[in-house]
């Protein structure tokens, strides 16, 4: 069983117990998320899908630890002219857990 679920404006298939890269929470780790902006509920034999969102369908999640992601270098240069700048970046994300899917 599966379900596709809107986390933060981002679409994302969630399994049980499958952990999930997503933008970063502002709780603490530990805490149960309940998401019920869910998109499609399949199961094996039965899917559905909902206009925008299935009624009553739910995802329970548990909030983990916050990562970095890989460092991304912004390079810009000007021919001839001596402008030159690096700049990077480090996007933070919340690892969290799927727990049940309630359809």
């Amino acid at each position: 069983m599966y379900a596709l679920v809107e986390i933060k404006g981002k679409q994302y298939k969630a399994q049980k117990g499958a952990t999930l890269k997503v933008d970063l929470f502002d709780q603490t780790p530990g805490e149960k998320i309940e998401f019920d902006s869910v998109l499609v509920v399949a199961d094996g034999e039965k899917t559905v899908f909902g206009t925008p969102y299935v009624k009553g369908a739910k995802v329970v999640a548990t909030l983990g630890e916050e990562v970095r992601d890989k460092k991304v270098k912004v390079f810009k240069y000007k021919r001839r002219k001596g402008y030159r700048r690096t700049h990077g970046h480090r996007q933070s994300y919340s690892m969290i857990t799927i727990e049940d899917i309630k359809a």
